[in-house]
């Protein structure tokens, strides 16, 4: 009786640390909006600025990715599938976004995701979902019809609007990459290492697309404007590069490993409440009451949708013939 309270205590402790680092993220990863579009408006492309922000994260953990460079030999797909969709795939399709729509506009289509990653449980693992679910998806897709006002016309630019659409489909890749191994009897891949090489791999196809010896690089010395205030480039730079990647991807990353790509999509969504609060403040980037309501909609479906699935190590069916443990293992193949 004493091992099993132990051990449940140690269990509790351990989702308690998860959902600790899945807010740091949702932090880390909320303040990137912010401090790439100054950027941004005062000349640099979004391909550049993005270029800048995954090489620089790939340059701080160089020594990580050496130290783990068996990675490279033992789990070769996920360290590229890691780079082209969570890092490159993510970053560019937001980065562009934000360049044509509102910074919270872009974060709340992309936060479409989570009612995606259920998609993927539904019609690729081939596991049924409850009702709770889809009501989520609904509530989600709702919400969406509202922050984009579809009863105008489409107010925002529609390639804008795409792109968030493609930011979400590239961060299903890194809840559903993030969690490969976790479950499987083999020893899953250190998510240092794992995150070290995605951002290398990132860097690569990013540098190849973006074209890094074009940009101005004189911009980076001067200052770039904050709605009415200046603000060092290099240091927006240096947060971008430090908080909103490297201690946003580790912190993600592990706390998905800790709970599961539903729990940690769940708090996720908190990146498209701070991002839009911290666009509010600092850029002036107001949004009408409709909107707002809207965004409320779209979270509270992605939690419903998320919610409604047992979190990881459930004993409790998800479908018939297994548990979720297991239906998992076999879903991504470990």
């Amino acid at each position: 009786m004493p091992v099993h309270t132990s051990q449940s205590s140690q269990g509790n402790r351990g989702r308690g640390v998860g959902l600790g680092l899945a807010l740091a993220s949702a932090l880390a990863f909320g303040g990137s909006g912010v401090a790439a579009k100054p950027l941004i408006e005062a000349g640099l492309d979004p391909l550049h600025v993005v270029w800048l922000r995954v090489a620089g994260a790939a340059l701080v953990m160089l020594p990580v990715a050496v130290r783990h460079r068996a990675l490279l030999r033992r789990r070769p797909a996920l360290l590229a599938g890691f780079g082209l969709l969570a890092v490159a795939g993510v970053q560019a399709c937001y980065f562009a976004a934000i360049s044509r729509i509102p910074v919270g506009v872009a974060l709340l289509v992309e936060y479409l995701a989570p009612a995606l990653v259920l998609g993927w449980v539904r019609f690729v693992q081939r596991r049924p979902v409850t009702r709770a679910a889809a009501l989520g998806v609904v509530l989600a897709v709702g919400g969406l019809a509202c922050v984009v006002e579809v009863w105008s016309g489409l107010s925002f630019d529609a390639l804008g609007l795409l792109l968030a659409l493609g930011a979400a489909c590239c961060q299903v890749g890194y809840f559903v990459l993030s969690d490969q191994g976790s479950d499987s009897g083999d020893q899953a891949p250190d998510p240092l290492g794992v995150i070290a090489y995605g951002l290398l791999v990132g860097t690569a196809v990013l540098t190849v697309v973006a074209r890094p010896w074009t940009m101005d690089w004189s911009l980076l010395a001067h200052r770039a404007d904050m709605d009415g205030t200046p603000v060092a480039a290099g240091l927006l730079l240096a947060w971008i590069v430090l908080v909103a990647t490297v201690l946003a991807y580790v912190t993600g990353v592990v706390s998905v490993r800790r709970l599961s790509p539903q729990v940690a999509g769940v708090v996720a969504c908190l990146e498209a409440v701070i991002a839009t609060v911290l666009a509010w403040v600092l850029l002036g980037e107001h949004l009408s009451a409709p909107q707002i309501i809207g965004g409320a909609v779209v979270l509270v479906g992605a939690f419903i949708a998320q919610s409604s699935a047992p979190a990881k190590g459930s004993v409790e069916p998800v479908a018939s013939g297994g548990t979720e443990r297991e239906l998992s293992a076999r879903g991504t193949g470990t």
